[in-house]
């Protein structure tokens, strides 16, 4: 760690990554138990998503991530891309933070309840009182199953996306996803439009393809 915090010690930010990173590792330790660590090797994925989640201007124009854009964080199984999006809810203030849901929950919805859950995540995701778009992270793009209702074939997660766009452009809706995906995959997946709209919606902030899973 001390090699890149040498690098970052050369912008001018108000904010101790370190001690930042030591907060993660114990909120980590409360929510996963005792045994939990941040990897060493995942130094720079996790200072930049602590730059964007503090919205700290100086880092993030070092970083080259762009704060008008949500993040979508892409790796290999394991790797820890869902841990990390959890934790980075506890930075901002609580009316800040984005929801976590899993896309497969999403799709399920889907085929329950139809075009409803569309526009729950769409068109109705603003705080009621403010009318401030909620942000949400979707987990595990990608993975989520096509489903049916009353007949009708649906993709969910890209009608979503290209509607939560829509929201982006005119209201400022941020997203966040995380995926196992490629770009390719993504447009083999949901479509060119779709890989299209992710470029303005994100941040792309990717493991390696040779991350470790984690979970062994």
């Amino acid at each position: 760690m001390n090699t890149i915090l040498q690098k970052l010690k050369t912008v001018h930010t108000p904010y101790d990554y370190h001690a930042w990173w030591q907060y993660l590792e114990a909120k980590g330790r409360e929510l996963y138990g005792a045994k939990f660590s941040l990897f060493v090797e995942d130094e720079l994925i996790v200072f930049k998503l602590i730059a964007w989640f503090l919205q700290d201007v100086e880092m993030t124009n070092y970083l080259g991530i762009h704060l008008h854009k949500g993040i979508m964080l892409t790796g290999p199984v394991g790797c820890g891309k869902t841990t990390l999006m959890s934790l980075m809810r506890y930075i901002p203030p609580p009316m800040q933070r984005h929801r976590l849901k899993s896309s497969r929950e999403v799709a399920f919805e889907y085929s329950a309840e139809g075009y409803q859950v569309i526009t729950r995540y769409t068109k109705t995701c603003f705080h009621p009182d403010s009318r401030i778009p909620i942000t949400f992270c979707f987990d595990d793009v990608g993975l989520e199953p096509v489903v049916m209702y009353y007949g009708n074939e649906s993709n969910t997660m890209a009608e979503i996306l290209l509607s939560r766009y829509d929201y982006y452009v005119q209201n400022n809706m941020l997203t966040h996803i995380t995926t196992n995906l490629s770009a390719q995959e993504i447009q083999e997946r949901y479509g060119v439009r779709v890989r299209s709209r992710c470029r303005e919606l994100f941040n792309l902030i990717a493991f390696s393809s040779n991350s470790a899973d984690k979970r062994k």
